[in-house]
Order: C-alpha cells, then sequence, then structure tokens
C-alpha cells in the first residue's frame, strides 16, 4: 500500500496535532492577507484622495486637467498657461490666481489675425473658444452644376486637415479617445457654403474673394461663406482651418467662437517654380507642394519639366524623348501621372502651368532623332565639351534653328502638352539663356544661316531667335484648337534694353524677371506695357546658399535667402523704384524658384517651406510693414505646415514659439 495514501486517510493524535498546527497557520494567514488588503485599500484610498486633491486643483485653475492615457503613455498636465497682452501671447506659471489658457487657445485668440496665414485684408477674430470633435462637423452648399462636386472634394480635404491637428495622426485618422465633457460631445461647427458662379478653371481674371463670418450660439458654431467662385469658397475653407487648433489637455478641437473676415489677393499670380529635370521629383513629393500652396492661397505651379539634362515627360507620340531623356524607367512623368496632378492643383485652388523651355536647355533626349535618316539633326551641342564655351552649365544643347523638321517635332510636343495639360489659359515657353557660340560654332546652323543672307552677328543669331519664337507660338496656338493663350517668357537677350518689342509683342506675352530687383530692364518692359512676374533671383530663388555644385565655394546666386528676405520684397515697391509708379495692371505678382541641381526628394519640402508661405503672404495682401509685424504667425504657420505633412525647415527653436517676442536682436 502506498504510505503516502494511508497517512492522508489515518485519523491519529498525530494527525489531529498536525491539522490543528495547519488550522492555527492558516488563521495566522488570514490575519496577514486582511492586514495587507487593508494596508493596500488604505493606500489606495490616501492615494484616491491625493488625486482628487489634485483634481480640485486642476478644477480650480480651470485651464488644466489630466490629458487621457493611451496604453503606453501618462501624460502630465503643463504647469504653464499664457495670457494675450498687447497681441503677443505671454507664458506664465499657472497658479491658479490668473486666468490663463493654453497656448494653442492663445495662439486662435490673440491679436487682430490669431494665427490666420496669410494675413486677410480685414478680419475680427473672437477671444473665446469651443470645443467640438472633428465627428460633429456638418455642411450644407448652395452652387451650380461641376462647382458643387468641387466643393464636395474641397470640404473633405478640409475635414482631413482638422484630423491633422491630432499629434498622432497618421495614414487618414486620429486617435481621437476623451474623455469629453458633455458639452464638447454635443457641440457641432455647420459650414454653409454659398458660391454664385459657374468657374472652376482659374484664370488670370479669376476673382478669388471671399466672405467668411463665424458666430456661436448654444451648441453650434456656425460658419457661412459666400463667394463668387469655388476658388474663393476653397479659401474661405482653408482660412476656417486656421480658426481651428487641438486642444492640447482635452484631446479635442477648439474653434474661435466668433470670426468675420472679407478678404481677397492682391496679386493675380501668386506662384511656385520646381524643376524636375535636374533631379527627379516624385509625384507625391510634387502632391505634398501642391497641398502646401493651397495652405497658403497660392494658385499657380510653375513646372518645369524638362531641361538639357533629362526628359522625364512621357509622350506617347513621341516615347523616344523620355526612352532617351529620362534618367531612369522609373523616373518618368506618365500621362496618367500628370492628369492627375492637374485635377489634384485645381481642386485645391492651383493651376498647374506647364514650361517647355526652348529654344536653349534642350539636350538629354533628342539623341534618337539623329538616328532617323528623315529627322536629322534637331539638337546641336547636346553634352558637347568644354560646357563652358556652349551654356551656362553642363550639359549643353539648343534647338537647331537650321532644320525644319526641329518645328514639325515641336509641333508635337505642344499637341501633347496641351492635352495632358487641358484646358491651359497660360503656357510657358521658357526662352532664356541661349548661347549663341554653340549656333555659330555648328557647321549646320553657320552654313544656313550665310546661305540664306542673314549673317553671322549677334543681332542677325537674335532676330533668327526671334523668328523661332513667332513660329513656336504659332505651333502652340495650334495646339490649342487655334485659341490664342498668354505666353511667358523669362528675361533674356531679347527683352534686353531696346530689343523687347522689337521680337515680342506685349499684348501675348508676360515678361518672367529673374534678374535682380533693380534690373533697370524691370523699368523699360512696364514703359512698353509688357505684363511682368517677378522672380528676382536676389530675394526669390530658393536654392542660393548652398555650396558649389561645380568647383568649389558657393554656388553663383549665394547666399541663402531666409525667410524675411523673402517676405520683404515688395513687385510694387520694385516697380516703383524704376517707374514711380506700381503698375497694378501690369505688375501680375510672382514666383518662387526652386532650381533642382542640389535638390530632390529628401530636400524639397525644407527648401521650399516654410519659405514658400513668406513669398505667399507677401503676394496676398502686399503687407505695409515688414516681417517683423509677422514673425509669430509664420513661425506658428510653419507648425501647422508640419501638422499637415510637410516637411518645412525649423526656423527657431521650439522655446521661440512658445515665448513670443522674446528670440530678437
Amino acid at each position: 500500500m502506498d504510505g503516502g495514501r494511508g497517512g492522508v486517510i489515518e485519523h491519529s493524535e498525530d494527525s489531529r496535532d498536525h491539522k490543528t498546527q495547519s488550522a492555527s497557520s492558516h488563521r495566522e494567514d488570514k490575519v496577514i492577507v486582511s492586514w495587507l488588503r487593508l494596508s493596500y485599500k488604505t493606500r489606495i484610498w490616501k492615494l484616491r484622495m491625493k488625486l482628487l486633491e489634485v483634481n480640485c486643483v486642476i478644477v480650480l485653475l480651470g485651464s488644466l486637467t489630466w490629458a487621457p492615457a493611451t496604453a503606453t503613455t501618462f501624460t502630465l498636465p503643463s504647469p504653464w498657461g499664457y495670457r494675450c497682452d498687447a497681441d503677443r501671447c505671454v507664458k506664465e506659471e499657472n497658479t491658479g490666481v490668473d486666468t490663463l489658457v493654453t497656448l494653442n487657445t492663445c495662439k486662435l485668440t490673440c491679436g487682430p489675425y490669431g494665427v490666420l496665414w496669410p494675413k486677410p485684408t480685414t478680419a475680427t477674430v473672437g477671444n473665446e473658444v469651443a470645443e467640438f470633435l472633428p465627428t460633429n462637423v456638418t455642411y450644407v452648399t448652395a452652387c451650380v452644376g461641376e462647382v458643387c462636386s468641387l466643393l464636395e472634394t474641397a470640404i473633405e480635404i478640409f475635414k482631413d486637415n482638422l484630423q491633422r491637428y491630432h499629434p498622432d495622426y497618421a495614414s487618414g485618422s486620429a486617435p481621437w479617445e476623451g474623455p469629453w465633457a458633455p458639452d464638447t460631445v454635443a457641440h457641432t461647427l455647420h459650414i454653409a457654403v454659398d458660391v454664385t458662379g459657374k468657374e472652376t478653371r482659374i484664370t488670370l481674371d479669376t476673382d478669388e474673394s471671399y466672405d467668411l463670418l463665424v458666430a456661436t450660439t448654444g451648441d453650434v458654431t456656425s460658419a457661412s461663406i459666400s463667394a463668387p467662385t469655388f476658388f474663393g469658397a476653397r479659401h474661405a475653407l482653408e482660412t476656417l482651418s486656421q480658426l481651428v487648433e487641438y486642444q492640447e489637455n482635452r484631446d479635442s478641437l477648439m474653434i474661435v467662437t466668433t470670426a468675420k473676415v472679407t478678404d481677397s489677393p492682391v496679386f493675380k499670380y501668386r506662384g511656385i517654380i520646381l524643376d524636375t529635370s535636374r533631379n527627379y521629383i516624385s509625384v507625391e513629393s510634387i502632391k505634398r507642394s501642391l497641398d502646401s500652396m493651397a495652405a497658403n492661397k497660392l494658385n499657380s505651379f510653375h513646372w518645369h519639366i524638362t531641361d538639357s539634362h533629362s526628359f522625364p515627360l512621357y509622350l506617347e507620340t513621341l516615347p523616344n524623348m523620355a526612352y532617351y531623356g529620362a534618367y531612369s524607367p522609373r523616373q518618368v512623368y506618365y500621362p496618367a501621372d500628370v492628369r492627375h496632378l492637374v485635377e489634384y492643383g485645381r481642386v485645391r485652388g492651383v493651376r498647374v502651368l506647364p514650361e517647355f523651355d526652348a529654344p536653349a536647355h534642350v539636350g538629354n533626349g533628342w539623341q534618337w532623332t539623329e538616328k532617323e535618316e528623315s529627322l536629322g539633326k534637331l539638337a546641336v551641342c547636346v553634352n558637347r565639351e568644354p560646357w563652358q564655351s556652349f551654356c551656362v552649365e553642363p550639359p549643353c544643347g539648343q534647338l537647331n534653328l537650321a532644320n525644319p523638321n526641329m518645328y514639325k517635332l515641336l509641333g508635337q510636343i505642344y499637341d501633347e502638352m496641351v492635352q495632358l495639360f487641358s484646358p491651359i489659359d497660360l503656357f510657358h515657353f521658357g526662352g532664356d539663356e541661349v548661347n549663341l557660340n554653340c549656333w555659330n560654332t555648328t557647321e549646320e546652323i553657320v552654313t544656313w544661316m550665310n546661305d540664306n543672307n542673314f549673317g553671322l552677328s549677334s543681332d542677325a543669331y537674335y532676330q533668327q531667335w526671334g523668328i523661332f519664337q513667332e513660329k513656336a507660338r504659332q505651333l502652340l496656338t495650334a495646339a490649342n484648337g487655334g485659341t490664342e493663350v498668354p505666353g511667358i517668357m523669362w528675361t533674356s537677350h531679347l527683352t534686353e534694353a531696346g530689343h523687347v518689342d522689337r521680337y515680342l509683342n506685349n499684348s501675348q506675352y508676360i515678361i518672367q524677371i529673374w534678374t535682380t530687383g533693380d534690373d533697370p530692364v524691370i523699368g523699360e518692359l512696364l514703359n512698353k506695357n509688357f505684363r511682368v512676374i517677378f522672380s528676382n533671383y536676389d530675394a526669390w530663388y530658393l536654392d542660393c546658399g548652398m555650396g558649389a555644385w561645380v568647383g568649389a565655394g558657393n554656388n553663383w546666386c549665394s547666399p541663402y535667402k531666409g525667410w524675411q528676405t523673402v517676405y520683404d520684397n515688395s513687385p510694387y515697391a520694385m516697380a516703383i523704384s524704376q517707374t514711380g509708379s506700381p503698375h497694378p495692371d501690369l505688375v501680375l505678382g510672382g514666383e518662387a524658384a526652386l532650381w533642382t541641381e542640389q535638390g530632390d526628394d529628401t530636400t524639397v519640402d525644407s527648401k521650399l517651406w516654410p519659405r514658400g508661405a513668406a513669398l505667399a503672404e507677401r503676394l496676398w495682401t502686399n503687407p505695409d510693414t515688414n516681417w517683423e509685424a509677422a514673425e509669430t504667425r509664420f513661425i506658428h504657420h510653419r507648425q501647422r505646415l508640419v501638422m499637415r505633412g510637410i516637411m518645412a525647415q525649423r526656423v527657431q527653436p521650439e522655446w521661440c514659439h512658445q515665448n513670443e517676442g522674446l528670440c530678437y536682436l
């Protein structure tokens, strides 16, 4: 028999003693456990009392609460609060004596414009906020035809921008967790949009004005938008999104309870130039640029698609252009990409404006024509060395004026570009930095010039260049179904003193000024009634201030153009200094340029933004103050761009954002 088992069932004295000892021990264990439980409950009670004391203090302070905990974090409230003093948010310790608010609340409600960017024409912004959740946004629209579908898309973009205010936004949504007060849960933002016009494509004549009225009654904040066009209404939605911020302590949104904005841009043309030939820029990066342009009410994306370096645009009738000219098969813009970007820009209030730079700045992509006996060489000096003798930067290349087949191919290029970007209201012909030595050392061209008794002087070549430009204009018009649109051209030898009206007609061309802001040609162009767009490199070239990419030292247009320089560059002031008049009928606006010799997807955001935002306020409002008056709004707007997925460059330490006015010289 198993001894262990017999020991269990045997009722002996020893077993009774053992049971007595076990019972005694068990009672002692129960006493210990009971004491431990009591001690634990006491400690928990004391902890709860301590938390209650803390919460009571927080309730008394009013502006501080425990932030909701996630599964892995617990966020303490900040000991700091803010008050608005002389239009500046002042940081103080929140002792409960004064009524202080959070940083975001103060930013929204302090000063006549809060954190609106660009500064509107006129605005009054209230000093109180109402909290709500992004799910509580409703809207109604009054519109006609296609405008209604555009508005639907614009409102969806607006709602997504609200989601992005959450610090943990990712992949289209944010983890709103609460807990929220009942009045926050009940509060609704109701938007009513009234658009009277039918316009669905932006032009130089588009009215981009709008009126926005925000009022709050009970648990509803109403935002009423009226605009003559979709584009004005879209701008109003952008302004409305900037009257909203994240409530840091309660994991909700907040909106100013009252606001009134009447707004319209000073300049018709407000743009960004992006070069995608020197280095390929992905479609996704271009879309981020369009998003940021929309956030800044810029309306023109000038796409410098091709150059002598590469030809990344796939043309269905001329596939060899990209086959020979793209850096790789993955670095190509296909027709679907272009059409997608054109529409992506349109619903964000941005025209996507194509440039085909000619007769210079062509090269790679054209080599295949030499293999076609029926075509001959259509571009000359392609990759020719030493490059310094034949172009301004490597690689070289210019169109062959002596070969009439060049015009046939140029017409095909225009045909496809017009289709891809249709409908066009402007077209950029490029037209700068022709190197006469390239043409004058190409035997075919020299022979052609002599055979036709044109001569070989500079003026003779300029004359042929002017003839080329007129033929290009006619080809573009034919590609556009016979409808003429204004052509844009860079300042060049054709626009030098005494030249421009010999070669170009002021009713057909707009001149884009890339030289310095004090170039005398500005005055001549305006006095000869040419419309102009400013992109003077001494203020609005955003690639400047880098180390040289050929040779040593710094790049040619150094120094770096800080946002302050960008902001203070006034087209009207430059016009006045040359002519005594701002010429508002001729000065259409301006563009900041990013040439990408030293830029690609890794840097395009930080080079364009937030300096592009400084350009935007200059062109939207043309403020009569310098950058200093805009600094605190600008710094906050940079933060907002980052929330929207734009990797905008840091301008100051975070401390400066939290301590307004204390980072100064």
